[in-house]
């Protein structure tokens, strides 16, 4: 199979890479970019793990093809915030106990931050429309919504 150069941005950085047409954006970033905080758990869009920013848009990257990523800006757990200075999402779901297991953690946070760029105060509703798609196995969501709520309004 014919490799492909793929150009693109992620977490504001500008990538370029030869990459295999059959491989998925989870790879690409776990593999060859080292960025681990997107996990593969389902590998088939149903748990969410692997939610990543697509042009601000959140994408299951187990099921995006890397070569469709093409001009496009990725953003991933490690983007949003740093060691020193978490993003406020990050640092709710650690002030409300959101983070059980942590697997689903990097999904989650990186749905809700789709859902702040779009609605600042968002209603539960919303939160839990958002989260669609993202599966906590621990069965922490009361938590995990509280969290996302908390930004909010704080």
């Amino acid at each position: 199979m014919e490799k492909r150069s793929l150009v693109f941005r992620v977490n504001g950085i500008d990538r370029t890479l030869t990459v295999s047409p059959n491989r998925t954006l989870l790879q690409v970033l776990r593999e060859d970019l080292k960025l681990t905080g997107t996990k593969l758990g389902c590998g088939i869009g149903e748990c969410g793990a692997c939610t990543v920013l697509v042009d601000g848009e959140p994408v299951d990257a187990c099921l995006m093809m890397a070569v469709k990523a093409e001009g496009r800006e990725i953003l991933t757990i490690e983007g949003l915030g740093s060691r020193d200075r978490l993003h406020p999402i990050q640092e709710s779901f650690i002030k409300h106990g959101a983070v059980h297991c942590g697997f689903c953690t990097p999904g989650m946070i990186m749905a809700a931050k789709a859902l702040y760029d779009r609605s600042p105060h968002p209603t539960i509703s919303e939160i839990k429309d958002a989260l669609t798609g993202n599966l906590c196995r621990c069965t922490g969501y009361h938590q995990i919504i509280e969290a996302i709520e908390a930004v909010g309004k704080e």
